[in-house]
């Protein structure tokens, strides 16, 4: 039987006219976009699991099957895994419990990165004094704004299945570690809820920082999608712009000789799957397939 291990999701977004994650304020009273040394603006892997999360606490809330879980805010994670969805996935350090008090994240991200040069220009911010001839505490004010002109934004997304819901725990003797045990703190459907959810959340990046009058989308129009029997990442560099076909060829047989599935979409042809295909066809692999959890000191 053949489980499936880990998702790898990487995708390429357009983005227009967006400033998605603002830097320091480099330029005097201009706030900044963030940008590599050489140009291409990037978006925080901080940024990106925000907006994951964000989209996932919408999902959450909608679902029907959603019973008493939730995505806790960025500034009061719990550590019930069971039911904060953000503590199981994203993971939590607690410092006055010492190891016990820390959680590695299933789900990863890594930042979202230009394909290409970026062409950044500055919008001029005006506050105006509305009564200039009376004595007001608010002053006239000039500010400068960078945006980013256009971008194929190129961002990926990596789930353990096997750690989501379990916690790991460690057996000592004479400070020795002697073994390693599994607890389940929610059951296989709960598990399984929690792996969809990550996936259609990658399909829904759409709360950027400071973006609610631009109404930017992270929402891809080419994906990967890899449900992989083992632990891999390899295929983030699928549309890297320095990726050959070749390569990506290789990395296609690859997946395929070790039995691994993947669904690639892309709205930019007419040629095989579309982006929403793509998300569907892997949506219905996690439901029939066999994800893996490890063996467990309880019967949940």
């Amino acid at each position: 039987m053949t489980f499936i291990t880990s998702i790898l999701i990487t995708q390429v977004a357009p983005m227009e006219l967006h400033a998605a994650n603002r830097g320091e304020k480099l330029l005097g009273n201009a706030s900044s976009v963030k940008r590599l040394p050489d140009g291409r603006v990037y978006i925080s892997g901080q940024m990106q699991r925000h907006v994951l999360f964000s989209a996932m606490d919408r999902l959450n809330e909608q679902d029907p099957q959603k019973g008493d879980t939730y995505v806790a805010n960025g500034d009061g994670v719990s550590t019930d895994i069971a039911k904060d969805l953000k503590s199981d996935l994203g993971g939590f350090l607690v410092t006055d419990k010492g190891y016990s008090g820390r959680r590695m994240a299933p789900l990863t991200a890594t930042m979202a990165v230009a394909r290409h040069s970026s062409e950044v220009g500055r919008d001029l911010l005006v506050r105006l004094k509305l009564n200039p001839n009376a004595d007001s505490e608010q002053k006239q004010a000039l500010a400068t704004n960078e945006f980013s002109q256009r971008d194929e934004m190129l961002m990926s997304f990596h789930l353990d299945v096997g750690r989501v819901g379990v916690q790991r725990e460690f057996q000592y003797e004479d400070e020795k570690h002697i073994g390693t045990h599994y607890v389940k703190h929610i059951d296989d459907g709960e598990h399984r809820r929690r792996v969809r959810l990550f996936l259609q959340a990658a399909q829904a990046m759409n709360d950027y920082a400071n973006q609610a009058r631009n109404a930017i989308s992270g929402e891809p129009n080419r994906v990967l999608i890899v449900l992989d029997n083992r632990m891999s990442r390899k295929a983030v560099r699928y549309f890297s712009p320095q990726t050959t076909e070749a390569e990506r060829a290789s990395m296609l047989r690859e997946l395929e000789t070790r039995g691994a599935r993947y669904f690639l979409g892309d709205d930019t042809t007419e040629e095989g799957l579309s982006v929403e295909q793509a998300y569907s066809q892997a949506l219905q692999a996690i439901a029939e397939g066999q994800l893996y959890r490890p063996q467990s000191m309880n019967n949940n």
